[in-house]
């Protein structure tokens, strides 16, 4: 399978100073994980197989729960080509070139 991009914003059901802690553990999850991501201030997004971004999605929200949500909103997006679809090209022109 070529690879694809996968936004994840998730909004975890906590106190309002406990959501960045929560979203900390679930960022901290996906760096664990290996695969390429880029944090934004609304969501992350990945660069991976398609097969690997879902279980990081699904184990998302265990990780919030586990740290005291006891409800998550996750919203999800998935840019896939069959020739496959980088971060790179995407922000590459938008970058500081000093």
């Amino acid at each position: 399978m070529p690879v694809v991009n996968v936004s994840l914003q998730v909004l975890p059901s906590v106190p309002e100073e406990d959501i960045y802690p929560v979203v900390d553990k679930v960022i901290e999850m996906i760096q664990q994980s290996g695969v390429k991501y880029v944090v934004g201030p609304m969501e992350t997004t990945m660069e991976g197989e398609f097969d690997t971004l879902m279980e990081i999605v699904r184990k998302a929200q265990t990780v919030c729960c586990e740290a005291g949500a006891k409800r998550v909103i996750s919203v999800v997006k998935i840019d896939y080509r069959p020739e496959g679809v980088t971060i790179e090209e995407k922000i590459e022109k938008y970058r500081n070139k000093a």
